[in-house]
Order: structure tokens, then sequence, then C-alpha cells
């Protein structure tokens, strides 16, 4: 079975971190952890988490 970047059905906001963290095989709140270190060092996560919440397609 191929492996395709999706949303998560697991989400707490938008799927988007546990829909990566599916893709890559790691735990979601290891990328949820990423993000915030990454928006609290210069805002970059925040941006990144709104443009993949509109680029990723949903979970089916």
């Amino acid at each position: 079975m191929e492996n395709k970047l999706r949303k998560s059905n697991d989400k707490m906001v938008l799927g988007v971190c546990s829909g990566i963290a599916e893709y890559f095989n790691m735990d979601a709140t290891v990328v949820r952890l990423l993000l915030v270190l990454f928006t609290i060092l210069g805002g970059s996560g925040l941006l990144f988490y709104i443009i993949a919440a509109i680029v990723m397609r949903p979970a089916i």
C-alpha cells in the first residue's frame, strides 16, 4: 500500500500534524512539539501549519 500525505482523522485542530506523523511513521506529539518550537523561534511554524492545512487533502 502506498503511503500518501493526508490530514488525519486523529486530530487536535485540523489533523495536519497527525497526518505528517503518519506519513513519516513517527509520533504525532513529536511533530506537534517541533511545530511549537518553530513557531516560538521565528514564527515559521505557524505559517507552515496554515499552508499545510490548505494544501493537504482531507482524510478518507
